[in-house]
């Protein structure tokens, strides 16, 4: 397992440190240090196409579909340096790390050429369809339907959790296009314009008072029927096969994010004197060695050449950052105490340390929740006998 970089990687890691330090000095100030994903959403899209004008969008692509043909340590080192710079989280995460590469492995030629660029350059933003009200972490349950008409899928379903929908161009959706099938089968893989009369998006407000999240309610809404992914039915594969890419190089530079809130709550209990607590100075110390034991696991899991499948790193990464930080964001409280209760600006204007509270409590339910991560480890990383599933 590769621990440590070369002279030539430290060499790129200045490179791109000098780079977005200059950025968020200069031009794109007012975004530094952002911590929700709706904040200045448009001046985001426009860092997004600063990015891919200095070909940093998507450094992993081959350079033909606007990337830098990356080594994985330079991907690394990028996502490192972007976290430590104070810059704000992607608002096209899912069209970078998610819509594109599943269609780099595995669309078409004309839908590489209809979308990548567009993604790359910052002006195709891409949000995620697959949570409907009853079918949360268990995809295998969505009642939307498909159907095809006309040289046209027609869609008709609601979906929920769509994150940054109400900024977006398109959504992937997983539709129900085999009548009467149930489980993974039946399913098919749709990629769809969110500009259309069919496609009603409404916000959702958080518990912090973001309204990152949506319900996206589709009627009839539209797309070409060659706007699906693989073939008909093979709607659970590809999808599979996308959520695979959320275990990527990504995964570094969110433990940088959280080496930036830990390090916050270190200054906040040093200077209201929390630090004096001995109980407190120990779940810091426990904090602390959970942030380095998963930067270890993080570099094991990516340095597995096998990606055809997802190993055990990659099984238990999800569930243990996400019981980290949810614990991190109740030491951030404790720390603060009762000035963490009270905002210093207008409503819902929260300071970094109680947002990291209010949202870390979605962190182990969203993108599976622990016990869904759980029977994952059990049935795959494990071998044990499936829970059984009637519907199936």
């Amino acid at each position: 397992m590769k621990l440590g970089f070369s002279p030539e990687e430290e060499a790129f890691r200045a490179e791109c440190a000098d780079w977005l330090i200059c950025q968020m000095a200069g031009e794109f100030s007012d975004i530094k240090g952002i911590t929700t994903l709706t904040a200045k959403a448009e001046r985001r899209k426009e860092w997004e196409q600063r990015l891919a004008e200095f070909k940093w969008s998507c450094i992993g692509w081959p350079e033909q579909w606007g990337g830098r043909n990356a080594t994985l340590a330079q991907q690394v080192i990028f996502a490192e340096e972007y976290a430590r710079a104070g810059v704000p989280g992607r608002v096209n995460h899912i069209g970078i790390e998610l819509a594109g590469p599943t269609i780099l492995a595995l669309g078409s030629d004309e839908q590489k050429q209809r979308f990548l660029p567009g993604i790359a350059a910052g002006t195709t933003i891409f949000c995620q369809g697959f949570s409907e009200p009853n079918a949360g972490s268990d995809l295998a349950s969505v009642r939307t339907k498909g159907r095809l008409e006309a040289g046209e899928w027609v869609v008709n379903g609601q979906k929920i959790w769509t994150s940054l929908a109400h900024i977006s161009d398109w959504i992937f959706v997983v539709t129900r296009t085999e009548e009467g099938s149930k489980g993974p089968k039946g399913l098919t893989f749709l990629m769809m314009p969110l500009d259309q009369p069919g496609i009603d998006v409404r916000g959702i407000t958080q518990i912090n008072g973001d309204a990152e999240f949506n319900e996206t309610f589709l009627t009839d809404a539209r797309c070409p029927a060659d706007s699906l992914i693989g073939n008909v039915g093979e709607g659970w594969k590809i999808a599979m096969g996308l959520l695979a890419f959320e275990r990527g190089v990504s995964t570094l530079g969110q433990q940088m994010a959280f080496r930036n809130e830990l390090d916050e709550i270190v200054t906040a209990a040093k200077a209201n004197g929390a630090a004096n607590d001995p109980l407190i100075r120990q779940r810091i110390a426990k904090a602390e060695i959970g942030l380095r034991l998963m930067r270890y696991g993080a570099l094991r899991m990516l340095s597995n050449n096998d990606h055809s499948k997802i190993d055990g790193a990659a099984l238990t990464y999800k569930i243990q950052w996400a019981t980290w930080r949810r614990n991190l964001g109740e030491l951030a409280m404790d720390v603060l105490g009762q000035a963490g209760e009270v905002g210093e600006g207008s409503k819902y204007e929260w300071g970094t340390l109680p947002n990291l509270f209010l949202y870390s409590r979605a962190d182990t339910i969203y993108g599976g929740t622990n016990q869904i991560q759980r029977n994952l480890i059990a049935e795959r990383g494990l071998g044990l006998p499936r829970e059984p599933r009637s519907d199936l």
